[in-house]
């Protein structure tokens, strides 16, 4: 059984699942699907083509699939995928795709999107992602599992943040950051690893010494990076978590790396969550 408020606007093409709630003067686009207890709590916007995985809450005053920000955008329709049990406070904005990104913004499982965070088009959200109040990411930025996105900060196009990544809060990044790497400044520097965050979930000390042996190589002043990347990739062939990082670095991206400030020692240290 679904609840609908006597309020609420839902389009005929509209898909309700079973258990669904929806709100007061909550309005439901055409070609939307709300899975399987879906809870839109009141004055949410969902636009059309736009998929809302079972067990996700949505909260106040959210617009969710609306058109992309795009001055090529003509109403192509693209869409918005939000996985399963997910956390939307209030004011969150997350946009539909375009063609240039393949028409569809999608995010993952179990993330927590706190209040003013926008996802714009083309963004892939991974599982477990949070992003914090005032967030705001560009078209076709990418974020991996686990990855938190510090208060008020700003993610520049094209960006890639790799999984178990820790931004610190006002932080504009405009480079790619590392899997498990930590990040702050008023353009990102790396100020090491995740290591609050690797130990949270579970992370052995042996695995953590490894990574950490990986960074402070990657990331001394010895050679070039490639040379760099090719010796870690030599001695951690059999480690995944540093070969994340390695296949990370290795994969094509629009913007630069981000790396350690002149200051930082490179050793891996940092804290995070």
């Amino acid at each position: 059984m679904t609840n609908f408020h006597a309020t609420a606007v839902v389009d005929a093409t509209a898909e309700i699942a079973t258990g669904a709630e929806i709100g007061p003067y909550c309005v439901i686009g055409a070609n939307v699907r709300l899975g399987k207890d879906v809870k839109l709590l009141s004055h949410v916007a969902v636009d059309p083509n736009t998929s809302i995985g079972e067990g996700t809450v949505v909260h106040p005053f959210c617009t969710l699939g609306s058109p992309p920000q795009h001055l090529r955008y003509k109403g192509e329709p693209s869409r918005l995928e939000i996985g399963k049990n997910n956390v939307i406070r209030e004011h969150v904005t997350m946009h539909r795709g375009t063609e240039l990104g393949g028409m569809v913004t999608r995010v993952g499982d179990n993330c927590f999107f706190m209040v003013g965070s926008h996802v714009a088009h083309d963004c892939i959200i991974g599982d477990s992602v949070i992003l914090t109040n005032g967030v705001a990411l560009g078209g076709h930025v990418q974020i991996g599992e686990f990855a938190i996105v510090g208060g008020q900060c700003g993610v520049q196009q094209f960006v890639r943040i790799g999984k178990h990544a820790m931004i610190g809060g006002k932080t504009g990044v405009d480079r790619d950051i590392i899997p498990y790497g930590a990040a702050q400044g008023n353009r990102a520097h790396l100020t090491g690893l995740n290591l609050i965050g690797l130990k949270r979930r579970g992370f052995s000390r042996a695995d953590i010494q490894k990574l950490r042996a990986a960074y402070g190589l990657l990331f001394s002043q010895d050679g070039t990076m490639a040379e760099r990347l090719n010796e870690v990739a030599d001695i951690y062939a059999a480690h995944s978590g540093v070969m994340d990082i390695v296949n990370f670095i290795r994969a094509d991206s629009s913007r630069p790396l981000c790396s350690p400030s002149a200051a930082a020692n490179g050793n891996g240290n940092g804290n995070g969550a």
